[in-house]
């Protein structure tokens, strides 16, 4: 089947700016749907609730009007919908159609904020994006989905530098491509899926955006040999028996997928290039899952992989059993794909799943900074420059041996702040920890010598000057502290606590 066919039901982007005009002049954007449904309403979309704001929007407006048509997909008289949109042009190019005295909309348009105030809309197929009319379940394997978690997150985590080329990988409705388009010069953005190259083409078009390289195919297939400088990609990462639906299910077996997409990312990246993804991966038994996922790091990387959620192989079925629909099948249609599921994990012996993020920076380092961490607790997003001084700490800490850490200057991060934990009372605290605020928010505990070397960082002395004065004050041997500090400095550097100094003593 062409790819015409496969998208000959979706609109045309041909007077994209004049139905953009009309959503932005009745405020038909992130900010002014949250004044209009207020927080209550606005917060039970994201619950896939829409009967607050049915009832939030039963005024005349042009607004209300776009938010029953677009966002919760009723039935609008045509002259309302004339009075808020350019109609004629929305119907002739497919965003609408008319049934009788009414209009229906055609897709799902969302308002979207972009991170610098932009208004932007995300195009998907009806009632599939996060707190649309209803859910994905039953839509088909051809769907393309909204924005969603897991779309934000990784938008939040990707490093933001400009760069010459981007490739989103499996595009989807084209919201990592969007957010590309403000920073990189040349956007390439692919999909299995043709219908999905259509909704991103309609994305871009709807959000005032550059037209991005769209190419239908699989993994790297339509890129061949091409390098970028950013390759970012929510793939189908779910680990399913067999491929049912496109939009979340790989299609290889097990982990197989990410595995694939990981390893085969490290040639198609420019150095220095960032390589940014979602996964699952499989906790198999008898083996730690940190070794498996680290296996999957290309030669020439660098690699940081966080694990946020482990779920059992039960939970897991069962999330992506209610994802499609299944558990509104009959009873013993649903147990039959719930054993199917059930099945393929213990053949695999995989007995949990779990899902993080992937960041590869290309950085032809003889000895590779590979991190592999498991971090549930709250982060602050965005993270994207979180993630690119990471790597660039990296670059630090593999340059300097012990001599020049001592001789370097440091200050502490802006975010930290110093906690004493012990009994009320007491005149020591038992330990004392270093907490940040900001990004991944880590906390560490440190010593006394820790401590008071970290207190007094603020770019003015050189390391081995202040260990020296630490020394001094406790009645300690100089070269001895001198020896056995540098790995609790590297430690705090690596965890974004002490920053080294500029000339000017500034982090």
């Amino acid at each position: 089947m062409s790819t015409t066919s496969l998208t000959a039901d979706l609109p045309v982007p041909d007077h994209a700016g004049r139905l953009r005009a009309a959503l932005l002049a009745a405020d038909f954007t992130a900010d002014g749907l949250l004044d209009r449904l207020g927080a209550s309403a606005y917060a039970a979309l994201a619950r896939s609730e829409t009967v607050p704001a049915l009832r939030a929007t039963r005024g005349e407006g042009a607004l209300d009007t776009l938010v029953r048509l677009f966002l919760l997909q009723q039935r609008t008289p045509y002259e309302r919908a004339r009075a808020a949109l350019p109609l004629d042009e929305a119907l002739a190019d497919g965003w609408v159609v008319r049934d009788g005295d009414e209009v229906l909309a055609a897709v799902d348009v969302r308002p979207y904020g972009g991170p610098d105030g932009e208004d932007w809309y995300i195009v998907s197929d009806l009632g599939c994006a996060v707190g649309g009319a209803s859910g994905a379940g039953g839509r088909g394997e051809g769907v393309v989905l909204g924005v969603g978690g897991a779309s934000t997150t990784l938008a939040g985590l990707t490093v933001r530098a400009p760069v010459a080329s981007a490739l989103d990988l499996g595009t989807g409705s084209g919201i990592q491509a969007l957010h590309a388009t403000r920073h990189a010069t040349r956007v390439t953005a692919t999909d299995l899926n043709p219908r999905a190259l259509g909704f991103t083409r309609l994305t871009l078009a709807l959000s005032g955006a550059p037209e991005a390289d769209l190419r239908a195919g699989s993994l790297f297939e339509p890129v061949a040999s091409e390098t970028y400088d950013l390759i970012v990609s929510n793939p189908p990462f779910v680990i399913s028996p067999g491929a049912r639906l496109t939009y979340r299910d790989g299609g290889m077996g097990g982990d197989d997928l990410c595995r694939t997409l990981v390893r085969q990312a490290g040639e198609r990246l420019n150095d220095g290039g960032y390589a940014q993804f979602l996964a699952n991966w499989q906790h198999v038994e008898g083996e730690d899952w940190k070794d498996r996922v680290r296996s999957w790091v290309p030669r020439g990387c660098d690699a940081w992989i966080v694990q946020r959620e482990v779920q059992d192989v039960t939970q897991y079925t069962e999330l992506w059993l209610r994802d499609a629909g299944d558990h509104r099948a009959a009873p013993e249609e649903y147990r039959e794909r719930y054993e199917a599921w059930l099945d393929e994990f213990e053949a695999r012996g995989t007995k949990a799943v779990g899902f993080g993020w992937i960041t590869l920076r290309k950085s032809g380092a003889k000895e590779p900074s590979v991190l592999v961490e498991e971090w549930p607790h709250p982060i602050e997003q965005p993270l994207g420059e979180t993630v690119r001084a990471h790597f660039a700490r990296q670059d630090y800490l593999r340059a300097r041996d012990d001599a020049a850490l001592l001789a370097d200057h440091f200050v502490l991060a802006s975010e930290v702040v110093q906690e004493q934990v012990g009994p009320p009372g007491a005149e020591d605290p038992e330990h004392v920890v270093l907490r940040q605020n900001r990004g991944m928010r880590r906390a560490t505990r440190v010593d006394a010598v820790g401590a008071g070397f970290a207190g007094v960082c603020d770019g003015t002395l050189g390391a081995g000057r202040i260990l020296d004065a630490i020394a001094q004050l406790m009645g300690e041997d100089p070269v001895t502290l001198r020896d056995r500090t540098p790995r609790a400095i590297r430690l705090l550097v690596e965890e974004g606590f002490l920053e080294p100094a500029r000339r000017d003593g500034r982090g």
